[in-house]
Protein backbone atom coordinates (compact mmCIF):
# COMPACT_ATOMS: atom_id res chain seq x y z
CA UNK A 1 0.00 0.00 0.00
CA UNK A 2 1.30 3.43 -0.93
CA UNK A 3 1.67 5.76 2.05
CA UNK A 4 1.17 9.50 1.90
CA UNK A 5 3.00 10.07 5.17
CA UNK A 6 6.24 12.10 5.28
CA UNK A 7 9.41 10.62 6.70
CA UNK A 8 9.55 13.18 9.48
CA UNK A 9 7.00 14.76 11.80
CA UNK A 10 6.09 18.35 12.64
CA UNK A 11 8.91 18.56 15.18
CA UNK A 12 11.33 17.51 12.44
CA UNK A 13 10.00 20.21 10.14
CA UNK A 14 10.44 22.80 12.89
CA UNK A 15 14.02 21.67 13.55
CA UNK A 16 14.89 21.79 9.83
CA UNK A 17 13.44 25.31 9.50
CA UNK A 18 15.40 26.45 12.58
CA UNK A 19 18.62 24.96 11.20
CA UNK A 20 18.24 26.68 7.84
CA UNK A 21 17.58 30.00 9.59
CA UNK A 22 20.61 29.52 11.84
CA UNK A 23 22.85 28.76 8.86
CA UNK A 24 21.69 31.88 7.03
CA UNK A 25 22.27 34.00 10.13
CA UNK A 26 25.77 32.54 10.50
CA UNK A 27 26.76 33.73 7.02
CA UNK A 28 24.90 37.03 7.25
CA UNK A 29 26.98 37.96 10.29
CA UNK A 30 30.12 37.24 8.26
CA UNK A 31 28.83 39.15 5.22
CA UNK A 32 28.95 36.07 3.00
CA UNK A 33 26.48 36.46 0.13
CA UNK A 34 23.78 33.85 -0.49
CA UNK A 35 23.44 32.81 -4.14
CA UNK A 36 21.33 30.43 -6.19
CA UNK A 37 22.57 28.53 -9.22
CA UNK A 38 20.68 26.14 -11.55
CA UNK A 39 19.93 22.61 -10.41
CA UNK A 40 19.83 21.49 -14.04
CA UNK A 41 22.77 22.25 -16.32
CA UNK A 42 24.21 20.99 -19.64
CA UNK A 43 27.30 19.44 -18.02
CA UNK A 44 28.27 17.58 -14.89
CA UNK A 45 31.35 16.46 -12.96
CA UNK A 46 33.85 13.99 -14.40
CA UNK A 47 34.54 12.41 -10.97
CA UNK A 48 34.48 8.61 -11.48
CA UNK A 49 33.27 8.10 -7.91
CA UNK A 50 30.15 10.21 -8.46
CA UNK A 51 27.35 9.23 -10.85
CA UNK A 52 25.07 12.03 -12.02
CA UNK A 53 21.36 11.86 -12.78
CA UNK A 54 20.90 12.55 -16.49
CA UNK A 55 17.85 14.40 -17.80
CA UNK A 56 17.60 13.49 -21.50
CA UNK A 57 17.39 16.52 -23.72
CA UNK A 58 18.44 18.91 -20.96
CA UNK A 59 21.66 17.74 -19.31
CA UNK A 60 22.19 16.69 -15.70
CA UNK A 61 20.84 17.37 -12.25
CA UNK A 62 23.82 18.81 -10.42
CA UNK A 63 25.80 16.72 -7.95
CA UNK A 64 26.84 19.98 -6.26
CA UNK A 65 26.78 23.70 -7.13
CA UNK A 66 30.60 23.80 -7.19
CA UNK A 67 31.31 24.56 -10.84
CA UNK A 68 28.69 27.26 -11.12
CA UNK A 69 29.63 28.92 -7.85
CA UNK A 70 33.25 29.07 -8.98
CA UNK A 71 32.08 30.65 -12.24
CA UNK A 72 30.45 33.37 -10.11
CA UNK A 73 33.71 33.89 -8.21
CA UNK A 74 35.64 34.17 -11.49
CA UNK A 75 33.09 36.78 -12.62
CA UNK A 76 33.79 38.94 -9.56
CA UNK A 77 31.47 37.67 -6.82
CA UNK A 78 32.55 38.12 -3.19
CA UNK A 79 32.61 35.25 -0.69
CA UNK A 80 29.43 33.25 -1.33
CA UNK A 81 27.35 30.37 0.03
CA UNK A 82 24.43 28.32 -1.19
CA UNK A 83 21.84 25.98 0.31
CA UNK A 84 20.98 23.74 -2.63
CA UNK A 85 19.42 20.43 -3.54
CA UNK A 86 22.00 18.06 -5.00
CA UNK A 87 21.46 14.77 -6.79
CA UNK A 88 23.49 11.57 -7.14
CA UNK A 89 22.45 8.44 -8.99
CA UNK A 90 21.69 5.34 -6.90
CA UNK A 91 23.05 6.72 -3.63
CA UNK A 92 20.58 5.28 -1.12
CA UNK A 93 21.12 4.05 2.43
CA UNK A 94 21.21 4.99 6.10
CA UNK A 95 23.33 8.06 5.34
CA UNK A 96 22.51 8.52 1.65
CA UNK A 97 19.58 9.74 -0.42
CA UNK A 98 19.64 10.38 -4.15
CA UNK A 99 18.38 13.93 -3.49
CA UNK A 100 19.87 15.77 -0.53
CA UNK A 101 20.53 19.28 0.74
CA UNK A 102 24.05 20.64 0.47
CA UNK A 103 25.54 23.72 2.07
CA UNK A 104 28.49 24.91 0.00
CA UNK A 105 30.53 28.02 0.61
CA UNK A 106 33.64 29.76 -0.71
CA UNK A 107 35.78 32.24 1.18
CA UNK A 108 38.04 34.58 -0.74
CA UNK A 109 41.65 34.79 0.47
CA UNK A 110 41.19 31.81 2.81
CA UNK A 111 43.37 28.71 2.79
CA UNK A 112 42.15 25.29 3.95
CA UNK A 113 43.29 25.84 7.55
CA UNK A 114 41.32 29.08 7.88
CA UNK A 115 38.28 27.41 6.39
CA UNK A 116 38.58 24.49 8.82
CA UNK A 117 38.37 27.01 11.65
CA UNK A 118 35.18 28.47 10.18
CA UNK A 119 33.70 24.98 9.78
CA UNK A 120 34.37 24.46 13.50
CA UNK A 121 32.55 27.71 14.29
CA UNK A 122 29.53 26.67 12.21
CA UNK A 123 29.30 23.14 13.60
CA UNK A 124 29.70 24.39 17.17
CA UNK A 125 26.89 26.86 16.52
CA UNK A 126 24.58 23.98 15.59
CA UNK A 127 25.75 21.04 17.71
CA UNK A 128 27.38 22.87 20.61
CA UNK A 129 31.11 23.23 21.32
CA UNK A 130 33.41 20.24 21.50
CA UNK A 131 37.03 19.34 20.89
CA UNK A 132 38.33 18.35 17.43
CA UNK A 133 41.07 15.86 16.63
CA UNK A 134 43.16 16.04 13.45
CA UNK A 135 44.32 12.80 11.81
CA UNK A 136 46.10 12.27 8.50
CA UNK A 137 44.81 10.10 5.69
CA UNK A 138 47.83 7.80 6.08
CA UNK A 139 47.21 7.40 9.81
CA UNK A 140 43.71 6.20 8.97
CA UNK A 141 44.35 3.77 6.11
CA UNK A 142 47.94 2.67 6.75
CA UNK A 143 49.99 1.45 3.77
CA UNK A 144 49.25 3.56 0.67
CA UNK A 145 50.80 1.23 -1.91
CA UNK A 146 47.53 -0.64 -2.53
CA UNK A 147 44.88 -0.52 -5.28
CA UNK A 148 42.54 2.47 -5.04
CA UNK A 149 39.46 0.34 -4.32
CA UNK A 150 41.23 -1.20 -1.31
CA UNK A 151 42.22 2.24 -0.04
CA UNK A 152 38.66 3.53 -0.47
CA UNK A 153 37.28 0.59 1.50
CA UNK A 154 39.90 1.03 4.22
CA UNK A 155 39.09 4.75 4.43
CA UNK A 156 35.33 4.12 4.67
CA UNK A 157 35.82 1.57 7.45
CA UNK A 158 38.27 3.80 9.31
CA UNK A 159 36.05 6.88 9.19
CA UNK A 160 33.06 4.87 10.45
CA UNK A 161 35.21 3.88 13.41
CA UNK A 162 35.95 7.53 14.26
CA UNK A 163 33.23 7.56 16.88
CA UNK A 164 32.44 9.18 19.16
CA UNK A 165 34.03 12.54 18.50
CA UNK A 166 34.79 15.16 15.89
CA UNK A 167 37.72 14.55 13.56
CA UNK A 168 39.37 16.39 10.69
CA UNK A 169 41.06 14.10 8.16
CA UNK A 170 43.89 15.92 6.35
CA UNK A 171 46.88 15.35 4.07
CA UNK A 172 45.21 13.30 1.36
CA UNK A 173 47.68 11.83 -1.16
CA UNK A 174 48.09 13.88 -4.33
CA UNK A 175 46.11 11.44 -6.48
CA UNK A 176 43.10 12.04 -4.23
CA UNK A 177 43.36 15.81 -4.38
CA UNK A 178 40.09 16.20 -6.35
CA UNK A 179 40.06 19.97 -7.06
CA UNK A 180 42.40 20.96 -4.24
CA UNK A 181 45.85 22.44 -4.79
CA UNK A 182 48.86 20.65 -3.37
CA UNK A 183 50.29 21.94 -0.08
CA UNK A 184 53.14 24.40 -0.76
CA UNK A 185 55.35 22.82 1.93
CA UNK A 186 54.59 19.24 0.84
CA UNK A 187 53.47 18.77 -2.80
CA UNK A 188 52.93 15.04 -2.19
CA UNK A 189 49.71 15.80 -0.31
CA UNK A 190 46.63 17.85 -1.11
CA UNK A 191 45.34 20.88 0.78
CA UNK A 192 42.11 19.00 1.42
CA UNK A 193 40.17 18.12 4.56
CA UNK A 194 37.16 16.11 5.59
CA UNK A 195 35.16 16.48 8.78
CA UNK A 196 33.87 13.29 10.40
CA UNK A 197 31.53 13.49 13.39
CA UNK A 198 30.60 10.34 15.30
CA UNK A 199 31.61 8.22 12.31
CA UNK A 200 29.58 10.31 9.84
CA UNK A 201 31.37 12.04 6.95
CA UNK A 202 29.93 15.54 7.14
CA UNK A 203 32.01 18.01 5.14
CA UNK A 204 34.71 18.01 2.46
CA UNK A 205 36.81 21.09 1.73
CA UNK A 206 39.75 22.35 -0.34
CA UNK A 207 42.17 25.17 -0.71
CA UNK A 208 41.04 25.55 -4.28
CA UNK A 209 43.17 24.69 -7.30
CA UNK A 210 43.35 27.70 -9.65
CA UNK A 211 45.33 26.44 -12.64
CA UNK A 212 43.09 25.64 -15.65
CA UNK A 213 45.61 23.31 -17.32
CA UNK A 214 45.97 21.25 -14.14
CA UNK A 215 42.17 20.99 -13.94
CA UNK A 216 42.09 19.69 -17.50
CA UNK A 217 44.74 17.08 -16.73
CA UNK A 218 42.77 15.85 -13.73
CA UNK A 219 39.51 15.80 -15.69
CA UNK A 220 41.11 13.83 -18.53
CA UNK A 221 42.45 11.32 -16.01
CA UNK A 222 38.92 11.04 -14.58
CA UNK A 223 37.58 10.25 -18.05
CA UNK A 224 40.15 7.48 -18.50
CA UNK A 225 39.10 5.94 -15.18
CA UNK A 226 35.43 6.25 -16.13
CA UNK A 227 36.09 4.46 -19.41
CA UNK A 228 38.07 1.69 -17.69
CA UNK A 229 35.19 1.15 -15.24
CA UNK A 230 32.56 1.13 -17.99
CA UNK A 231 30.81 4.20 -16.59
CA UNK A 232 28.57 6.56 -18.54
CA UNK A 233 30.80 8.93 -20.58
CA UNK A 234 30.55 12.65 -19.81
CA UNK A 235 32.07 15.74 -21.38
CA UNK A 236 34.34 18.23 -19.66
CA UNK A 237 32.46 21.39 -18.67
CA UNK A 238 34.06 23.95 -20.99
CA UNK A 239 32.23 26.89 -19.41
CA UNK A 240 33.92 25.99 -16.13
CA UNK A 241 37.31 25.79 -17.85
CA UNK A 242 36.65 29.20 -19.43
CA UNK A 243 35.98 30.60 -15.95
CA UNK A 244 39.30 29.20 -14.73
CA UNK A 245 41.05 30.73 -17.74
CA UNK A 246 39.46 34.08 -16.85
CA UNK A 247 40.87 33.73 -13.35
CA UNK A 248 39.51 32.08 -10.21
CA UNK A 249 40.55 34.17 -7.21
CA UNK A 250 42.45 32.63 -4.32
CA UNK A 251 39.85 30.93 -2.15
CA UNK A 252 38.91 27.89 -0.11
CA UNK A 253 35.62 26.06 -0.38
CA UNK A 254 33.70 23.37 1.46
CA UNK A 255 30.55 21.31 0.95
CA UNK A 256 28.58 20.15 4.00
CA UNK A 257 25.64 17.73 4.15
CA UNK A 258 22.75 19.62 5.73
CA UNK A 259 20.56 16.53 6.19
CA UNK A 260 23.41 14.76 8.00
CA UNK A 261 24.01 17.79 10.20
CA UNK A 262 20.31 17.86 11.10
CA UNK A 263 20.39 14.11 11.76
CA UNK A 264 23.25 14.61 14.22
CA UNK A 265 21.47 17.53 15.88
CA UNK A 266 18.35 15.37 16.29
CA UNK A 267 20.33 12.48 17.77
CA UNK A 268 19.24 10.13 14.99
CA UNK A 269 21.28 7.38 13.33
CA UNK A 270 19.73 7.56 9.86
CA UNK A 271 18.52 10.33 7.57
CA UNK A 272 14.87 9.28 7.76
CA UNK A 273 13.73 11.84 10.33
CA UNK A 274 15.94 14.56 8.80
CA UNK A 275 14.21 14.28 5.40
CA UNK A 276 10.69 15.45 4.66
CA UNK A 277 10.06 12.51 2.32
CA UNK A 278 12.22 9.41 1.94
CA UNK A 279 11.36 8.84 -1.74
CA UNK A 280 14.48 6.87 -2.69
Amino acid sequence: MISMQPSTDVNGLVQRAALLQRLREFFALRQVLEVQTPLLAPNTVTDPDVESVAVPGYGFLQTSPEYQMKRLLAAGAPSIYQLASAFRHEEVGRLHNSEFTMLEWYRLDFDHSQLMNEVVDLVNEVLGPASYTTVTYTELVGELGRPRDELDLAFAQATEALSPGRFFVVDYPSDQGALARMKPDNPAVAARFELVIDGVELANGYWELLDASEHLQRFQQDLKIREARGLVPVEIDRAFIAALDAGLPTCAGVALGVDRLLMLAMGERSLDKALTFRNF
